[in-house]
């Protein structure tokens, strides 16, 4: 009786462990997919191969990039949302991820609450740029003539609801002035007319102007950090050039599916943090004009929870229409 008693707890046992969640089993997994919700070739796609390569070297098993792209990065980031919480399926995607939850009538996921955020890959500020030949040499010019015709001076951006243009929405929002938003179809375009001088302002990242603005073919008013940037010292923020608290950067985020805490989740935050840490890392990521993420963990939850709010009272009051 006892014999038969130990066989069925040890059965009992077995079953219980054979069914016990992805999640509460060994990290890492056998191999490891990272998301890009964008296609290949672009700065996040670029980041999340980086990564890639330190992750599965500090982890010690093989680290794939899978491009899922489509809808504003939703059909990657929904991919990944229903995946297992085992830290086999992450997610690296851009600031458009706490953006689309303001824009989208109807998102096939909860941001806030079916992803659990890892870490802050990398970031870069925007820049405010102008035509070479507009008048205004300094924030508080343009503002002054944003004030004094109302309506009349316009920006670029490389289209609705991007973060280029919500970023000139903030401005708009923040200076109190009135400036007309002209989309167009991708940041080339946009960029193409800045130089052009067929419109006088645009937002966009500070990476992709720079070649221009060395060039002298256009110039930076400021840059949308709090801080200055390394690569133009001299350039002001828009905090410090009278925009007190404005803050829109570029920035890139790992996530995993909903882990509430979990054993990969955890260890996952750790391996990140050394490898953002990492003189390596740093020296790739510069060659995109970017710098490594400071923020993990918990800090980046709020930081991320932060952005959704943010973004969301900025759609609003713009009037941006829904998707």
């Amino acid at each position: 009786m006892k014999m038969l008693r130990l066989a069925i707890g040890l059965a009992l046992l077995s079953l219980t462990v054979s069914l016990a969640p992805a999640s509460a089993q060994q990290f890492p997994p056998s191999q490891i997919k990272i998301v890009v919700p964008f296609p290949a070739g672009g700065t996040t796609d670029i980041l999340a191969r980086f990564i890639a390569q330190y992750l599965g070297e500090k982890l010690g098993v093989p680290t794939i990039v899978e491009n899922r792209a489509g809808a504003s990065g939703t059909i990657g980031s929904e991919m990944v949302a229903k995946s297992p919480a085992d830290g086999s399926v992450l997610l690296i995607t851009a600031t458009h991820h706490v953006i689309n939850p303001s824009l989208f009538r109807k998102l096939p996921y909860d941001t806030e609450t079916a992803f659990s955020p890892v870490a802050v890959v990398a970031s870069a500020p925007n820049a405010l740029v102008v035509s070479k030949e507009f008048p205004a040499k300094t924030v508080a010019e343009l503002i002054a003539m944003a004030k004094k015709d109302p309506g009349k001076l316009s920006f670029g951006s490389s289209g609705i609801g991007g973060a280029n243009h919500l970023s000139g929405e903030l401005f708009k929002q923040m200076a109190g002035v009135d400036i007309v938003h002209i989309p167009y179809k991708g940041a080339a375009p946009a960029m193409n007319d800045l130089l052009g001088g067929h419109i006088p302002i645009m937002f966009d990242t500070l990476p992709t102007v720079l070649p221009a603005a060395s060039a002298g073919n256009i110039r930076v008013l400021a840059v949308t950090s709090m801080t200055r940037a390394a690569s133009l010292p001299d350039v002001p923020t828009l905090d410090e050039a009278g925009v007190k608290g404005f803050e829109a950067t570029a920035w890139f985020g790992l996530y995993m599916p909903a882990a509430n805490g979990n054993a990969a989740y955890t260890r996952l935050v750790e391996v990140m943090k050394e490898i953002l840490a990492t003189p390596a890392i740093a020296e790739k990521f510069a060659t995109q004009g970017v710098a490594p993420g400071k923020l993990s963990g918990a800090d980046f939850t709020r930081f991320v929870d932060a952005e959704i709010k943010k973004w969301s009272a900025v759609v609003k009051t713009a009037n941006v229409p829904l998707e």
